[in-house]
């Protein structure tokens, strides 16, 4: 067979070079997304028709929509590549962006940032990009590469809170969104080096198959509600904290410094846990990162918050912020393996965004009815602890062959 009848290896990328590709692009689209919170007060401080509750449902839906656009963006990636999937969502990020940059009513805004980045987050993060990444690694580095694929995100967390906030005290808040619209605009530049479906030569197993046996395996259905929980607690933190911190009469720069902190230690402790996770079980560190957060976070709520306790805590819940990504991800690639990792993962994230859909929401309603967040911070510490225990029961055994067959098609290749 000649060289030119043989496409794959004419075309082939370098794993590791796929690997900084797609945490570039999780830099980009996950780090701008940290720092929308920041918006809030300019926001609503200068468009009369928009309070918090409406800039929390505008994000609220942004996490709804993310969450279910994601299964399909993850299906069309296992079926026709990724490369069209993130680069078709580069272009509704900035065009979102844009959108809500020009809005005047909360119309334009829920439908900017609610709509548009919601579904172009569908198809430039987790599911599409950490399944392209996961399908070049053997079981054995799976679980550290998706943990350096996710610290991206984190990496992105850090620099765009100080890059938002320094653009918003420049300019205005609609020319740092257009100046962000710019940036997401960089992912479809990077999305061709992801290009390539899953390809597993090892199984016929259908679509349809792959989902009745994920849907009836009780492992799955548990990591799903756990991850629930995550998405309930990070949209709410993300989207409230500086609000929270306002209110309490700290100054405005301690809530840009927490999202900040929050994006550092995420660095750390992403990194770990995706190689603790090669090591270890990945369900009890889960078990340990949400039980670290519900205690991190009733201690910061029983005490008034200072500058200090405010970036103790930001440092504490950064530490376990994207850390239960690569471990959930590695989950359902060492029960199911890879032939439609995109697709599990999309399903996994849509409850994901469900919760941070009720997260970023019920936490603008619960403020406007009740003038303080305190109910909604104690939901947080209970939801923690319940998502440490549906933890418990999750049997991680690969399914028969799933990462036999996954392993040998990534050597054949």
């Amino acid at each position: 067979m000649s060289a030119l009848s043989r496409p794959a290896a004419r075309f082939h990328v370098d794993p590791r070079f796929v690997l900084f590709i797609g945490a570039l692009i999780a830099l980009v689209a996950l780090g701008m997304r940290h720092s929308f919170g920041l918006f809030l007060g300019p926001v609503t401080g200068s468009l009369p028709a928009v309070d918090r509750e409406t800039f929390g449902f505008a994000i609220a839906l942004q996490n709804l929509m993310w969450g279910l656009a994601q299964p399909f963006a993850g299906m069309i990636a296992d079926r026709f590549g990724s490369a069209r999937v993130i680069f078709a969502g580069g272009l509704l990020y900035a065009g979102g962006l844009l959108c809500a940059s020009a809005a005047s009513t909360s119309l334009g805004l829920v439908l900017g940032f609610g709509v548009l980045v919601g579904i172009g987050l569908s198809a430039t993060s987790y599911a599409v990009v950490l399944g392209a990444v996961g399908r070049r690694f053997p079981p054995e580095r799976r679980s550290s590469a998706l943990g350096i694929a996710s610290l991206g995100g984190s990496l992105g967390i850090f620099l765009s809170v100080p890059l938002t906030l320094s653009l918003i005290d420049a300019f205005t808040w609609p020319l740092a969104l257009v100046s962000l619209a710019f940036v997401a605009a960089i992912i479809c530049i990077l999305a061709p080096v992801l290009s390539g479906r899953s390809v597993d030569p090892g199984t016929d197993q259908s679509l349809r198959s792959a989902l009745s046996e994920a849907l009836t395996h009780r492992g799955f259905v548990l990591l799903v509600l756990g991850f629930f929980v995550c998405g309930f607690q990070l949209a709410f933190i993300g989207t409230h904290l500086p609000a929270y911190l306002l209110d309490r009469q700290l100054p405005a720069w301690v809530g840009g410094a927490a999202l900040a902190t929050i994006g550092a230690t995420n660095i750390a402790g992403t990194f770990i846990c995706g190689l603790l996770g090669d090591h270890l079980s990945k369900k009890k560190i889960l078990v340990v990162l949400y039980l670290a957060r519900a205690a991190a976070v009733a201690l910061f709520v029983m005490f008034p918050p200072s500058d200090i306790s405010t970036l103790v805590f930001a440092a504490v819940m950064g530490f376990t912020w994207l850390g239960t990504v690569p471990l959930t991800t590695g989950i359902v690639a060492q029960i199911f393996g890879g032939r439609y990792l995109a697709t599990l993962v999309g399903i996994v994230f849509l409850m994901h965004q469900t919760g941070s859909f009720l997260g970023a929401w019920i936490g603008g309603l619960v403020f406007e009815q009740t003038g303080s967040y305190d109910i909604m911070w104690w939901s947080v510490v209970a939801s923690g602890v319940l998502a440490a225990l549906v933890h418990l029961p999750i049997n991680e055994r690969p399914l028969a062959g799933k990462d036999r067959v996954l392993g040998n098609a990534l050597s054949n290749a």
